[in-house]
């Protein structure tokens, strides 16, 4: 009979732990954080295909997005496919695209702390060679890293606040290149 006490209990105790850490896990999924897999070239060199980043969903009730950031978001042609893009442009900012060169309120932008130099940024069907765009409020302009194979904003536009799940904030697979993701000075 006390075997079958001591059974009973640990079997009621292993229950009790698999609960609380299955509530813990979907609350932490659905209010903090939630994992993403890079899909495709497009964030090359920055993010390679396969790998897996945590999004950090709570950042931006607090604050609003800077340039630089690296986000996940709900494709504006799918909302069923979330992608990972970097923000260019925000809110209220004039964006163009001259010989390759991004401007923004008509500034050369550099972005050779996370790009080679040699990065060609092509237009596309939004935004046009030597046109200006402005971005507008509670929308923002994204680009892929690997701008020759990246659907992103100068395909289909901007992105608007509500579709931004999160700020991709840790890299965790491969184990190998485990750690946070640099916020890129504006």
């Amino acid at each position: 009979m006390n075997i079958l006490k001591t059974l009973v209990s640990f079997f009621l105790d292993f229950v009790e732990t698999l609960v609380t850490a299955a509530v813990i896990f979907v609350l932490f999924y659905i209010f903090l954080f939630q994992p993403h897999q890079v899909k495709g070239n497009s964030m090359l060199p920055s993010f390679h295909d396969g790998e897996n980043l945590l999004t950090n969903k709570i950042t931006y009730r607090f604050k609003k997005p800077l340039r630089g950031d690296v986000i996940t978001f709900k494709a504006p042609q799918n909302q069923n496919y979330d992608y990972i893009k970097r923000i260019i442009g925000l809110p209220g900012e004039k964006i163009k695209i001259v010989e390759s060169q991004i401007y923004i309120n008509n500034s050369l932008y550099s972005e050779s702390s996370y790009l080679p130099e040699d990065v060609y940024t092509s237009s596309g069907n939004f935004i046009g060679e030597n046109e200006e765009i402005t971005v507008p409020q509670n929308q923002y302009f994204v680009l892929g890293d690997n701008r020759s194979h990246s659907s992103d904003s100068r395909e289909w536009g901007f992105i608007p606040t509500k579709n931004i799940i999160g700020k991709a904030w840790l890299r965790y697979w491969p184990f190998s290149k485990l750690g946070f993701i640099p916020t890129i000075p504006s």
